[in-house]
């Protein structure tokens, strides 16, 4: 995954049984976001935005959040990856 320097980045908890959902959902949005997971225990994973990006991605996690529970996770910095 080639992850552009200017993305926006945004931390989610998804159900990990459905990582694979959002990742197919945000793969069909051609640039808007790269995803990479960081815990798949934990369904931990990270969403680099393309600028510009940012409403879309809302409008995508809003809709994903109306099939499958996925929330805003908060990392510390010394745990990004």
């Amino acid at each position: 995954m080639v992850v552009p320097e200017a993305t926006i980045k945004r931390y989610y908890r998804i159900d990990r049984r459905e990582i694979h959902y959002l990742k197919f959902i945000l793969e069909g949005y051609d640039g808007v976001a790269a995803m990479k997971t960081l815990d798949p225990q934990e369904g931990l994973v990270a969403l680099h935005i393309g600028p510009g990006c940012e409403e879309e991605v809302n409008m995508i996690i809003e809709d994903v959040g109306r099939r499958v529970q996925i929330e805003t996770a908060e990392i510390l910095k010394g745990d990004a990856l």
